[in-house]
């Protein structure tokens, strides 16, 4: 309830209002009700006072930093600062109304003896209520908001913070053991009207009292911790619009510090490009940055080095810089590859990669008649009829502009399959009488960049002088066997008109497949 350094005044409030909560496990009297009352009322004169103050030495800074740009930063922070306590103590204030919203005479305190209303609102059947959780979202939300404006440039103030507004659960002394409460239970559950009225009043006040510290840090020496430049604090940072720039356009990187406002401003550029010096016409100052104004080169990587010389109480202090950045080529035309051959089959998917160079893949559209997109740059042709198909590509920049570009393939069929035994695609194979009678008939594409599965359908077979037998499928049937059996020793057996289809699209008609001659060996 009371930390960093308070006036003589404002410890005594927060030591009575300590007595008090104490005094809340005897029997209340109206003289307890009443004392509250009292001390409420001058904790709300003391936050206006506090208001009134704040306010002073914030528009006290916001006239600095139009002077002097060393308080700009000071002035952001107190702006940050002062925002946040707004919102807490007005959110507070809402709560506090709220819990005077069924009480008639707002200043009779002697009637504020019941705990009724916030022990519903805040805490219900053993748990917080969405309002009591809120409570305490709102006192996480101020307390992380401050701790990230003053932790390492006020460690006073953020320990103050950390114990004024901390949510953590209470462990108290109990009868013989230790009490564990949380934060809600342990301040406003079981409390007489009055006393968390007085309480919320309390914790505007810590937040008043936070803020005027701060503020007076700001405006006295504590500003050079907050704004002190040197190489372990800071680090140059360069923003560009994107990552690679093309020849002819002009590079766009801003040059700031890493931990500083908008305001600050170097004193004098001390930068190179490649090793050239930068001259005044090639950046302008945006705030407290340094927008670069430069071509962007011939292709490949660029580096900015010097430094950035800021003035501190008078004296020179230099920042290192040291950037790169890279320059490629403005694409004129598409990359369009089929990843297979120069020519797109019928009755087979012709994966495709689509791209335009410099173009993110999601803004390249490219249409053609049986192409699709997989994902990304991957397409899938599957040619119609005709000889030829035209791809069209067009490509889409970051800031709108369109770029076009069109390839034309050529359309084949699918080659004419041969006809195989034991995986021999060769056309003439020598075999004993009871190998082919038990050897699949096969077809294959040894020349196809595609991995087609195909099956062999029928085929014709004729042994020696025996008449020519129909088969259907892929090995022979008895009347081919018998066939076979009446061959001599050293004569050919022909396998012909071979018909066969791709497994999976039997509605692509392949060429008929080539003959097989076997010479039986037995």
């Amino acid at each position: 309830m009371a930390g960093g350094k308070l006036s003589p005044r404002q410890k005594m409030i927060n030591l009575m209002y300590l007595v008090f909560i104490a005094m809340l496990a005897l029997n209340m009297s109206k003289e307890v009700l009443s004392a509250f009352g009292s001390i409420n009322e001058k904790l709300d004169s003391a936050n206006n006072t506090f208001d009134a103050k704040n306010t002073l030495a914030l528009n006290d800074l916001k006239a600095k930093a139009g002077e002097n740009e060393k308080f700009a930063a000071a002035a952001v922070t107190a702006e940050q600062a002062s925002k946040l306590s707004d919102d807490y103590y007005n959110y507070l204030e809402s709560q506090k109304t709220l819990l005077l919203s069924e009480v008639e005479d707002k200043t009779d305190y002697e009637t504020m003896d019941k705990s009724q209303f916030l022990d519903e609102t805040y805490y219900k059947g053993g748990k917080l209520t969405p309002e009591g959780q809120q409570f305490i979202d709102e006192m996480d939300k101020y307390r992380n908001g401050m701790l990230a404006l003053v932790q390492g440039n006020n460690p006073a103030i953020a320990d103050q913070v950390k114990t004024n507004f901390s949510t953590d659960d209470i462990v108290s002394d109990g009868k013989g053991a230790k009490v564990k409460k949380d934060y809600i239970s342990y301040h406003f559950v079981g409390f007489p009207t009055v006393a968390s009225l007085t309480k919320m009043t309390q914790i505007q006040n810590d937040i008043k009292v936070v803020e005027n510290e701060l503020l007076g840090k700001l405006l006295s020496g504590n500003l050079k911790a907050l704004s002190n430049i040197n190489e372990q604090n800071y680090e140059t940072v360069m923003n560009m619009s994107k990552g690679a720039f093309y020849t002819g356009e002009t590079f766009d990187g801003i040059l700031s510090l890493g931990r500083v406002d908008e305001t600050t401003k170097p004193k004098e550029v001390r930068l190179k490009l490649d090793g050239r010096d930068l001259s005044p016409n090639q950046y302008e100052f945006v705030g407290g940055r340094v927008q670069l104004k430069v071509g962007a080169g011939s292709v490949g990587n660029h580096k900015i080095t010097g430094s950035l010389v800021y003035d501190q109480e008078g004296e020179d202090v230099e920042v290192k810089v040291e950037k790169e950045f890279t320059t490629i080529d403005k694409p004129n035309s598409a990359t369009i590859a089929a990843d297979k051959m120069n020519v797109v089959y019928r009755g087979v998917d012709n994966p495709m990669t689509i791209t335009f160079a410099g173009i993110q893949d999601r803004n390249v559209r490219a249409t053609a008649t049986g192409l699709s997109q997989v994902n990304g740059s991957s397409y899938v042709m599957r040619p119609g009829t005709g000889k030829e198909v035209t791809i069209n590509v067009t490509g889409t920049f970051d800031g709108g502009k369109t770029v076009s570009d069109s390839e034309t393939f050529r359309i084949k069929g699918i080659p004419r399959p041969v006809g195989t035994m034991r995986n021999d695609d060769s056309g003439f194979i020598k075999m004993s009488r009871e190998a082919l009678g038990s050897a699949p008939v096969g077809a294959a594409l040894p020349d196809f960049d595609f991995d087609l599965n195909l099956k062999v359908d029928s085929f014709k077979f004729k042994a020696g002088d025996a008449a020519t037998v129909i088969v259907q499928g892929n090995r022979l049937n008895d009347r081919a066997k018998a066939a076979l059996r009446r061959a001599k020793k050293g004569s050919t057996a022909q396998i012909f008109d071979i018909k066969a289809s791709i497994s999976g699209n039997t509605g692509y008609k392949l060429p008929k497949v080539s003959s097989v001659l076997v010479e039986l060996t037995n």
